[in-house]
Parts: C-alpha cells; structure tokens; sequence
C-alpha cells in the first residue's frame, strides 16, 4: 500500500459540506458526481547507453458534474477545498437551468477487486530499476553484432479516486498499472531497421524487470527488427490477408470498437447506428467489450461515474445486440449502463469508452487460414492507424507483415498498410481461427482528446478483399 493513502475528506475538505454542495450543484438535474483523484507516475528511458529521461510526476484534483438532458456541466480545480468547490458548483449548475430533471439511480454496488492496491513505483528503488535498464541494453548489443542502438522505457503509475454521489455514496478505487518496453535497432550494408515488444498492466514491476520477463522481450524485439532487415517492398492492391492473433485486434479496436460506443450511436454518427439486431458481420463473429479480467491494462473494477465494469456482448454470432454505454448516454438512449464510462483524469468528464475488447475464437487451425491463402498478407504485428468513426473507414500500418501465395509463407514485407472499412470487414471475415489471445498491454485509446489504457485481442483471422497498400506490385 502507499504510505500515506489519498483522504482528501480527512485532509482538505469536509464531507458533509462536499456532499451539501454537490446537492446543490445537481439540484434538479439528472445525474451528476463529484471525482476526486491524486495520481502518482514515473518514466525512465534508456537510450543509446545512458539515461535519457527520468520524470516523476504527481497531480490531484477533482471534477464536478452536473447533468441534465443532452447538455453536462463540468468544473474542475487542482485545489480541493471548499472554496474552489464552491465556484465549481456555479458552473456546473449552468446545464441545469431552472431544473426539472429525476436523478438517476445510484450505480449498483460491487466487491470484486480486479488488481492490488500496491503502488508499484515502491516495489524497486531507483538504483535497481536504473540497474536493470542498463542490464537489458548490453544483453540487446551482446545478441547480435548488428544492433546498433536499444532504447528501454519502464513507467509505471498509481491513480486513486473517490467518487461522491448526490445521494452520499461514495465509490473508490486505487488502480496500479506498469510498462515495459524495449526497442532496438539493427544496421547490416547501410540499411537500419527497428523492432520492438514489451507490455504490463494492472500489477506491479516486479514480473516485468525479471530477468526471464525482460530477456524474452529484448529477444522478440530483435527478431522483430532482424527480420524487418530482410524484408521486401510491400505489394500494392486488393487481396486476402491473414491477421494473426493478440495485437492485431487494434484493428477491431479502432474499426469497429469506437463505432459501438453509445454518443457516437445516439447521435447518429456511427456507421452501426439503427443497426441493433440486425446482421452486421459474418456468421461466427462476437465481440465483446470486457473490463473485468484481473490485472489487464484495459481493466477498471469500477468505471469513472462509479459504475463496476462488466463483460458486454457487443456482437453475437455476428448480429449487433450491445453498445458501450456510460450514465448519460444509456439514460438517454433507453437502457442499461455498461461500466463504459471513464474519463483520462479529474480535469475530463466521463464518455463511454472502450476497457479490453476482443473477438471470440472460432474453430479453425491457425495453420490451415494462412494455407488456404492464395495471393495475400500475412499481417502480425501492426502500428499506428486512422479511422473515420462516421464510415467506418480505417487504414492502418504494419510493422511486420509476409508475404503468401500458394499458401507458402515468403519473404517478409515492408511499407504494408490495410486500408478498408470496419463494416465491410466485418462481412468479409471468410474464417476464425482458435488460438484467440490478448495484447500484451501496450494499447492507449484516444477520443475527443482523451487517452485512456485499453486492451485488444483476436484470434487469427482470415478478412477477404482488403485493399493493401505499398509499392507497385
């Protein structure tokens, strides 16, 4: 635990008079909540032999909402006190106006306890986390005569939060999360190359700087990089691609996941609004949003409005049948909340969001997908992409791709991007593999400037009729 535990009511403002002016502030509103934070984080880099950057940072705030309608009225201060929550309340009452609304039920409570509460930044001094640093930099160069530069990243951060409702329930949660990620770069006849692995989640530093932990994440960056150097141009044009499994749900993640959100489908913006029910992808797919699998970096046991997470299926057997939703947009829209809303920190109101969202496995060998394609991509590793949620239309980049024809596996390829739409996708998914995996917890999610931690999985996939871009075929 930490040593000295975040109790802003016992340390900065009284609860009862907190509680007064939240009342106050959702007076005739339809919900509302007072959030209260104090995060901790640290990152350390690497690079090129020496320590390049060592930051600590620490913040704490609160945010105060009041909603009525469509319409949220939203302060916040890095003072908690009772005058800085007093302005606040002035504000927030601006979306509430002359009143009228019926506060909304309070969240249902919950137990469960996804992670511990330890602050992982306690579990290893400096000295021994700067030790280790350099320890996996001269294990990469001693690899392969061909490495040329690693760069090592090890953060890791510890948010607690207390959320007060109008009606004096209070809902707290204290969230650890850590990294670890090692990238290297390899030089052969004047052509560099770079490859990189790593991840962590919701649990402390000590599995990630083992020995055994980091030496198989510098070996996989190597392999990454090594067989980028041998890699070909990227053929151009319409074909078959096999997705491997894990990481490559980035793509469902941004394709399709942000088009399932409630604002987006409440306003309908979303290339799937009005589709509830029908058939919106291939027989066999189902997706679901899942918030509650201990220790993943995407899981929170309780969202930002106090709202315990679930496991929500989103698409089943291919028909649309869920949307993530938080308290506002399901209250609006007629149904549930889902345990969707969250929010990046204290100075952000809440949206629905995605926690960890993967596909299903089905019944096919991995093996048997990549031997039925016949002239395509073999895609298993991805990095950045762009999506329109209003269509749905997304490309994005691989960072390492094969090429296949006859079913052969062949010369690795570079410059691949999948450019496509997640709907099309959806339909066009010609077969499910059974080897459905996580990432290993190195996604973040942005929306309407906001980042949050997320997870993402699949299984292999076999998507036909995707447009590939590269060089000239």
């Amino acid at each position: 635990m930490s040593a000295d535990p975040f109790r802003p009511f016992e340390t900065n403002l009284d609860r009862d008079t907190a509680l007064s002016l939240l009342q106050e502030a959702t007076a005739g509103a339809d919900d509302g909540e007072l959030f209260l934070e104090r995060k901790r984080s640290e990152m350390l880099t690497f690079d090129d032999g020496r320590v390049k950057n060592a930051s600590f940072d620490a913040s704490e705030g609160f945010g105060l909402r009041a909603v009525k309608g469509e319409t949220a009225g939203y302060a916040h201060s890095t003072t908690i006190d009772e005058h800085a929550l007093k302005r606040a309340v002035s504000t927030a009452r601006l979306a509430v106006g002359d009143g009228g609304g019926k506060m909304a039920d309070a969240p249902a409570g919950t137990n469960k306890k996804l992670y511990s509460d330890e602050d992982p930044m306690l579990q290893a001094t400096f000295p021994a986390k700067i030790d280790v640093l350099r320890e996996i930099d001269a294990f990469a160069r001693g690899l392969d005569k061909r490495v040329v530069q690693v760069s090592v990243a090890l953060g890791a951060s510890h948010q607690e939060v207390l959320i007060l409702r109008p009606d004096g329930a209070l809902v707290t949660d204290t969230r650890p999360m850590s990294r670890l990620n090692v990238s290297v770069i390899v030089e052969e006849n004047g052509r560099r190359e770079s490859g990189m692995a790593g991840g962590g989640g919701r649990a402390g530093l000590i599995g990630l700087i083992a020995r055994d932990h980091w030496e198989t994440a510098t070996r996989e960056a190597l392999r990454i990089a090594l067989v980028n150097l041998e890699a070909e141009a990227a053929p151009a044009g319409v074909m078959d691609v096999v997705l491997g499994p894990g990481w490559p749900g980035i793509l469902l993640h941004e394709a399709i996941g942000h088009g399932l959100e409630g604002d987006f489908n409440r306003k309908g913006t979303s290339a799937f609004a009005g589709l509830m029910g029908q058939q919106i992808a291939a027989k066999g797919v189902t997706v679901l949003d899942d918030g509650t699998i201990p220790d993943r970096r995407g899981s929170i046991t309780v969202d930002d409005e106090g709202t315990p997470s679930a496991k929500n299926t989103l698409i089943e057997d291919g028909v649309l049948v869920g949307y993530m939703q938080d308290r506002q947009n399901a209250r609006l829209m007629g149904v549930a909340p889902t345990g969707n809303g969250r929010r990046e920190s204290y100075a952000h109101a809440p949206m629905p969001r995605m926690t960890n969202t993967y596909m299903l496995s089905g019944d096919a060998d991995p093996a048997s997908l990549v031997a039925d394609l016949k002239d395509g991509i073999y895609a298993v590793g991805f990095g950045g992409g762009q999506v329109d949620i209003t269509n749905g239309k997304f490309v994005f980049s691989c960072t390492e791709a094969y090429r296949v024809k006859d079913g052969i596996v062949g010369a690795p390829v570079k410059g691949a991007t999948l450019i496509g739409d997640g709907a099309t996708a959806l339909k066009q998914i010609q077969g499910i593999g059974n080897d459905m995996a996580l990432d290993p917890g190195i996604g973040n999610c942005g929306k309407a400037g906001q980042w949050v931690p997320v997870g993402v999985g699949q299984p292999s996939l076999m998507i036909g009729g995707l447009t590939v871009g590269g060089a000239a075929a």
